[in-house]
Order: structure tokens, then C-alpha cells, then sequence
């Protein structure tokens, strides 16, 4: 309370919310999920091939070990990838799959 005004009882779920934010455990579970459901997306195989690097303006961004895996994944997989992904992560707002050569 800021303000200094007396605004009454907070509502729990208010303060959880701000402390959730301020300690960054939100975002780490927004990951886990995002990771969790490209990888029942893309299934075992390329799950291991890949890594989630994040969300921006609505593209999810994968990082793939192989330009042949990248490939495939842009030219024959992708529509099918993102149908998945909107399903299975309805409050995300996904307009596209971006794919990034990489190596770890």
C-alpha cells in the first residue's frame, strides 16, 4: 500500500501474485511448461535434438543441433508443431515456430 491510504484486507491471491513475481518463480514455471509441451509436441527424438529458447511477439524460438533436423522441421513439421503447441498451451498466443541453427 503505497499510497499510504487504508484500502482494506488484501486478497491473497494478490500478494502470492507479487511475491511470485518479485522472486521470479512465475517465469520458471512458464518455462518448465513451455519446454514440457514442446517436447510432447515434437516427441522424444527431436526433443533431445532441440532446446526451447523462449517466447517473443508470439514466435516460440527452437534451437536445433543439425541443419538436416532444421529442415525438416521448418519445411514439413511446423504447421503441424504449432497446431499442437496451441493446444496444448491456450492462454500463449502463438502466431508462429522460428527454428535456429545451434550446437551444445
Amino acid at each position: 500500500m503505497s499510497d499510504g491510504g487504508n484500502k482494506g484486507p488484501e486478497n491473497l491471491s494478490d500478494i502470492l501474485g507479487r511475491l511470485f513475481t518479485s522472486r521470479g518463480w512465475g517465469r520458471k514455471t512458464d518455462r518448465q511448461r513451455l519446454e514440457g509441451a514442446w517436447a510432447a509436441a515434437a516427441g522424444p527424438a527431436v526433443a533431445r535434438e532441440t532446446r526451447v529458447l523462449g517466447v517473443r511477439r508470439g514466435v516460440l524460438e527452437v534451437e536445433v543441433k543439425g541443419a538436416v533436423l532444421l529442415q525438416e522441421l521448418a519445411q514439413f513439421h511446423k504447421r503441424g508443431l504449432l497446431g499442437k503447441l496451441r493446444t496444448a498451451l491456450p492462454g500463449v498466443p502463438l502466431t508462429d515456430l522460428k527454428f535456429r541453427a545451434g550446437a551444445w
